[in-house]
């Protein structure tokens, strides 16, 4: 065996070097391929959100594991209930992309086609979300104690406390979700996917990449760029550390498919035989109060302005315990996208990420005693700033809002980094409020 190391000089040092590299390379793209085929939405099309996201593998396997478990895997909510809350949710910020999927994927669980027609068809058991629905889409602060027993003791139409965990962690979810749409624009994509290319309605929902489903068509032919890649491999390898490297690439691709698939867990539905219908359902009519969105909070001549201050109530010392324990296993599946994309390499600085959470939770009332926000001022530009509390508060007014950033400063993995930081920022804040006022409930 061939040993090379950065130190000895040897003639086959410097091409060890440079193979090493390219399968690291290898290795990566194929991370990416099989992600997005787990994520594939039409015939080898990927949907704006995971196509975006697939510039951070590693958060997107966790976003997808996350997600599916939420919507699809075990839990107290019957699957036609978790897609209807998450239109209720998306509707609150008039995301039509969100609005349409969870139609799609409510009809194909079984769900009543007649509670499309407006929030008023819908169990009143469900319509009792509207309060807390709207609040923790738009001022979030206002959560209370009072908002949590009105559903827990509302008699014959009452939620159990694992219900209405869940019924929150999807509220927050697809809120949070809606900025990153929005933020990324995935929203003006929604009408160009909605057909084949022939005209005609295709088998499956087109938007099932952002909601991890793989029952979809997989594309078998690789990318013409791993195929020339591999070759180029291919060529080098009479050398014995060559073929040790590719093949220990080769098999670690092999482990990670494996895993993905297991940790994900996605369920295999038969839709060969099944005609998948596209909604188009027009999400103000989920909306009972259309006037209700996001207030300033810090409001200067308030006397009443009261702070969420994270170290009366953090995520890591109260909200993943809670979690956990009245909605098994999510508090793992939350943290890891909070550490995967507070750790991704993209951003130029540890403080400049630290600085894009903290400003989202500020200007959601959160605010953390052991920060400098002199910080904020001195590492965001004024614009960036204002892009984030856009993407954060009122998402649906991105389009116009946020034109007025400009992007030249940040790479494409960059931009994407910052609204992925603005998205899981807004769902732990939204959590972290929920969670508040369960734990206040629990200990009257």
């Amino acid at each position: 065996m061939i040993i090379c190391t950065s130190k000895m000089d040897y003639p086959l040092r410097a091409q060890c070097q440079r193979v090493q590299k390219q399968v690291m390379v290898n290795g990566e793209k194929e991370r990416v391929s099989l992600l997005l085929k787990k994520a594939l939405a039409s015939r080898a099309n990927v949907d704006t959100v995971a196509q975006q996201m697939a510039a951070h593998p590693q958060y997107l396997e966790s976003f997808l594991r996350a997600q599916h478990y939420i919507l699809h895997m075990d839990g107290p909510l019957p699957l036609p209930y978790r897609h209807y809350i998450a239109i209720m949710a998306a509707a609150r910020h008039h995301c039509n992309y969100l609005v349409h999927l969870h139609s799609a994927q409510f009809l194909r669980v079984g769900g009543d086609p007649l509670w499309l027609q407006d929030l008023q068809a819908a169990p009143a058991r469900l319509r009792l979300l509207d309060q807390i629905n709207k609040i923790l889409a738009h001022q979030p602060w206002l959560t209370s104690c009072a908002h949590i027993q009105a559903l827990l003791k509302s008699g014959e139409q009452c939620w159990s406390l694992a219900e209405l965990v869940q019924a929150v962690v999807i509220l927050a979810h697809c809120h949070s979700l809606c900025c990153f749409v929005f933020g990324s624009d995935a929203e003006s994509n929604c009408a160009s996917i909605s057909k084949s290319p022939n005209g005609t309605s295709p088998k499956y929902c087109p938007f099932d990449a952002a909601n991890g489903n793989t029952n979809v068509p997989l594309s078998q032919t690789p990318p013409p760029d791993l195929i020339a890649h591999r070759r180029s491999l291919d060529s080098s390898s009479d050398m014995m550390c060559l073929k040790e490297r590719i093949q220990k690439s080769q098999e670690e691709c092999e482990k990670r498919e494996e895993r993905l698939m297991q940790t994900q867990a996605l369920q295999q539905t038969d839709l060969e035989e099944e005609e998948e219908v596209i909604c188009f359902t027009d999400s103000s009519c989920f909306n009972t109060d259309p006037d209700f969105c996001y207030q300033e909070f810090a409001r200067r001549d308030d006397d009443h302005f009261q702070v969420f201050r994270v170290q009366d109530y953090s995520w890591e010392d109260h909200g993943f315990s809670l979690v956990n324990r009245l909605y098994s296993d999510i508090g793992h599946l939350l943290d890891d996208r909070f550490r995967s994309v507070a750790t991704l390499p993209s951003l130029h600085s540890h403080d400049l990420r630290r600085a894009i959470w903290n400003y989202t939770h500020c200007v959601l009332g959160i605010r953390y005693d052991d920060y400098d926000y002199g910080e904020v001022n001195h590492l965001l530009e004024r614009d960036l700033k204002f892009y984030i509390k856009a993407v954060a508060c009122f998402p649906d007014a991105t389009k116009t809002s946020a034109s007025l950033f400009s992007w030249t400063s940040l790479k494409p993995s960059e931009q994407i980094h910052v609204n992925l930081l603005i998205m899981e920022a807004r769902l732990q804040a939204e959590l972290l409020y929920s969670l508040r006022a369960i734990t206040q409930y629990m200990i009257l």
